[in-house]
């Protein structure tokens, strides 16, 4: 009998081997029945466990609400399935997050970088958003590819990977946001239930199912080529990002590179390059009196432009593209603008037509439409991105949010320079390639992670 039962035992554990393999090393953070191992954190809303999904619903006046995990975990890579109701509902997923008793009139909030669930016709599911905290950090006006994965009303697909710095997402197999970040390196997970207010729907109930996750042994997933790369560490270029054409065009250490639109060399005074930061200097708002502008060694044509800015108080500068040297350039070179300025405290953001000199403006030409939430508060950073496809079509960018987009050339883009300061140039902005400029318009401003991709055809 004792030979029989060992045989049976050798069996059931051959049997295993397969089941143990394929889990490969993935832990349940859910058992299908309870909500051990996770607690209740912030707002009221309702969560419990039914047909093997965790649930969340709505309740009015009070704030986000939060399933939290009672561990906390560094790197990882974290699946799960949830479904939406409806494209009202907004909902998140949080991981390395944390947790602040003190706001919220006592009742707390979790805080950290959140993985969206946008049900909306904005589509940003698989974003990452800052939450308590910075805000959107990978808007998915960044990889619009990735906004047709999500499928409403049906159980979707969510993956989370978390390696060092590096933070990739997926919704239904797509690859989504690409973050490099440093502002957490561990903290809890946590299904969010997001707020109300007085004014929103009750009742409503989001599913989170198939909750697992994997510490170890775990290797970076490949993100397929043309993804752009939120990368938050300054003048730094990600091994992806090197392999998909990116290069620095201000390495943080010297002004090689660049040079001045008066002169063959960089100026030698007005401009400071420090702490990794490129600085134009002030000259109490005297336009291009100390140093002047600046402008890249080579020209470029077709290119995907992105740069961190910081304004002072009322400041105002501009990155230029397609920019063209005439003799003597005393005042700012001539070029296709992206507005940097502070809308609140220059008068510049006054005039114009429409508001089309405010920040991230196609300045004088075509008006941003920021949302709220898309500036940065004066004084902190903030990204720009400029991209000019082959074909000539043209987007701008503020902190990944698309904020205006035009045809370059076009017969729209010729009337709006007609009704212009810049209609005495003879196709202005037309040209086939032109150099990148920052401008010196006498202000205190700051520049850094200038990179560029060639998109010329090849």
């Amino acid at each position: 009998m004792k030979k029989v039962l060992f045989c049976i035992s050798i069996a059931i554990f051959m049997y295993t081997l397969p089941i143990i393999a394929q889990n490969g090393g993935w832990v349940s953070l859910f058992d299908g029945k309870t909500l051990n191992g996770w607690k209740q954190m912030g707002g009221m809303a309702k969560y419990a466990v039914e047909n093997g999904a965790i649930t969340g619903t709505t309740v009015s006046a009070t704030p986000n609400s939060f399933m939290v995990t009672e561990k906390e975990y560094g790197d990882f890579v974290l699946e799960l399935e949830v479904k939406l109701p409806d494209s009202s509902t907004n909902s998140g997923i949080q991981f390395r997050s944390h947790f602040n008793p003190e706001v919220n009139d006592g009742k707390g909030r979790v805080y950290g970088y959140q993985y969206e669930l946008d049900g909306s016709a904005r589509a940003w599911t698989a974003g990452i958003y800052d939450e308590g905290r910075r805000g959107w950090l990978y808007p998915l006006d960044l990889n619009p590819a990735a906004k047709k994965a999500f499928k409403q009303g049906v159980y979707n697909k969510v993956k989370v990977e978390c390696i060092g710095n590096t933070i990739k997402t997926w919704i239904n197999g797509m690859p989504a946001a690409y973050l490099v970040d440093e502002a957490d390196a561990r903290g809890v997970i946590a299904l969010q239930v997001h707020g109300i207010g007085n004014s929103g729907t009750p009742g409503k109930t989001i599913f989170w199912k198939n909750i697992r996750i994997k510490t170890s042994g775990i290797q970076p997933s490949v993100f397929p080529k043309g993804v752009y790369v939120k990368n938050n560490v300054p003048n730094l270029l990600t091994e992806y990002e090197k392999t998909n054409g990116w290069k620095l065009l201000f390495n943080g250490k010297n002004n090689d590179g660049w040079r001045s639109t008066r002169t063959t060399t960089f100026p030698d005074h007005g401009w400071e390059i420090k702490d990794g930061i490129l600085s134009v200097l002030s000259s109490h708002g005297d336009e291009s009196a100390r140093g002047g502008d600046i402008i890249t060694n080579d020209k470029y044509s077709a290119f995907d432009l992105s740069f961190d800015f910081r304004l002072t108080p009322g400041a105002n500068s501009g990155v230029k593209y397609f920019v063209f040297l005439s003799n003597g350039n005393t005042g700012s070179a001539l070029g296709l603008e992206y507005q940097v300025l502070d809308d609140k405290l220059h008068p510049d953001a006054k005039m114009g037509r429409d508001g089309n000199r405010t920040l991230a403006s196609l300045y004088d030409l075509i008006t941003a439409h920021k949302p709220g939430n898309a500036q940065h508060a004066i004084g902190e950073w903030n990204t720009g991105r400029v991209i000019v496809y082959p074909d000539n079509h043209v987007e701008h960018y503020l902190n990944g949010q698309k904020v205006l987009e035009y045809e370059r050339g076009s017969e729209a883009f010729r009337q709006l320079v007609a009704n212009s300061k810049y209609k005495a140039h003879k196709n202005f902005g037309e040209d086939k390639e032109g150099y990148i400029l920052l401008q010196d318009h006498g202000d205190d401003v700051s520049f850094r992670s200038i990179k560029i991709k060639n998109l010329s055809r090849k």
